[in-house]
């Protein structure tokens, strides 16, 4: 299998809401790039619904999306965390956290009636977002003589190579972003002008 290049998150944060026998589901939608975001997010959450009952959550993470996690947050185990957890499955997205926060109506709604509720409530909030594509790439350095500077800027522009970071003196370097596909191409071509190109320092 050919590794994929492409993942699919939301753009800005999002909400929805979701209502059933007097509990109140609010959902909401954030991007994020690791597992760090997800602390600050739910504890300010939890400031602007102190009064809630619940502040369930699941996230993804990664570009093979293989990193998850699922929070049910005192409601009964598999009823919360987890089909939000679904619907970011099913929607295929990921680098993502939604976050419900339950206001209880005073009716229990039972397992099936948690589950709908929890998994509406994402639903409405992805509903709201905007779902972007967006590639994976390394990031290089390019380091070159000053007289290097129109072969290596042709590269970058004939490749539509996205610019992070540039200094120029009698040494350059200049950090690009280059989409994993055309990693190798690139390099090549690179190779050729004989600039120092240090190996990636990550992903993006």
């Amino acid at each position: 299998m050919l590794f994929e290049d492409t993942y699919r998150t939301i753009e800005n944060p999002s909400e929805g809401i979701f209502r059933d026998r007097g509990s109140k589901f609010l959902a909401y939608a954030y991007p994020i790039h690791s597992e760090n975001d997800i602390k600050g997010i739910v504890a300010s959450l939890k400031s602007e619904h102190p009064k809630a009952n619940h502040h369930c959550w699941a996230m993804r993470l990664s570009i093979d999306r293989s990193v998850f996690k699922l929070n049910d947050d005192g409601e009964p185990s598999g009823t919360a965390g987890r089909p939000i957890l679904n619907i970011l499955l099913s929607k295929d997205l990921t680098n993502i956290l939604v976050v419900v926060v339950r206001y209880f109506g005073g009716t229990l709604l039972g397992v099936p009636g948690l589950i709908n509720a929890y998994k509406m409530a994402t639903e409405e909030a992805l509903n709201q977002a905007v779902v972007i594509e967006k590639t994976v790439n390394d990031v290089y350095t390019i380091s070159f003589d000053y007289l290097q500077m129109n072969d290596v800027m042709r590269i970058i522009k004939d490749t539509d190579l996205a610019i992070l970071n540039q200094q120029f003196d009698n040494n350059c370097s200049i950090q690009v972003s280059i989409r994993k596909m055309q990693v190798n191409m690139i390099l090549a071509k690179l190779h050729k002008l004989n600039v120092v190109k240090s190996i990636y320092d990550y992903s993006i």
